[in-house]
């Protein structure tokens, strides 16, 4: 398998993390890890981060990676501070080259036909369907897997707990991106992180 395959296949479940106070990170991850999820998303949506990717890179068993990548300037800044995978939001010949070159595990976001196209040109075959339930949902992924059966997807955007299953219940799909995991206690937390790895796939 590749590296990106590898990541997608650890957890039903990747947790979309937006981190406002890098001083949360760590018992975030470290509950989310307690509950089965050791892949974990750290989105570069705020100035706390990349110290956030610092903090969780401490977590025994951690898989921290970093999502909204979206310029090579957040790339290298990413890579410094540890991230083991990058997501980005869409596809770009001009971030996807860098990166691919760098041999770090790499989930592009698609949408269209024309996006997956884009990125079995640059030897790309793993995918991040964003947003997921805005573009026409599960119903829509299933038309665009036909006629692309030999790629594999984590269908991320306002996907739920009470969908998850549908998503995991179609093969082309590793695992799912959500945000349903990161909310409350440590205990709350930690709770629905187990709920989540033990989604079936």
């Amino acid at each position: 398998m590749s590296g990106i395959e590898t990541i997608m296949r650890t957890s039903a479940v990747i947790p979309v993390l937006v981190i406002e106070d890098a001083s949360t990170a760590r018992p975030l991850a470290e509950a989310l890890v307690a509950g089965g999820l050791r892949v974990l998303e750290v989105t570069m949506r705020t100035a706390a981060a990349l110290d956030a990717i610092r903090e969780m890179k401490q977590v025994p068993g951690a898989i921290v990676g970093a999502g909204t990548v979206v310029s090579t300037e957040q790339f290298e800044q990413v890579m410094d501070a540890g991230a083991e995978f990058i997501v980005s939001p869409g596809l770009t010949e001009r971030l996807a080259q860098p990166i691919i070159a760098s041999g770090v595990p790499y989930l592009p976001g698609i949408a269209t036909a024309g996006d997956i196209m884009r990125g079995l040109d640059l030897g790309l075959d793993h995918f991040k369907f964003f947003p997921a339930e805005t573009s026409g949902g599960l119903k829509a992924l299933k038309a665009l897997a036909a006629p692309f059966y030999q790629c594999k997807f984590c269908p991320t955007g306002g996907i739920t707990e009470a969908s998850a299953p549908d998503w995991l219940s179609f093969g082309p799909v590793l695992c799912v991106g959500g945000s349903w995991v990161t909310g409350g206690t440590v205990a709350e937390i930690e709770a629905k992180a187990r709920a989540a790895a033990a989604l079936a796939r």
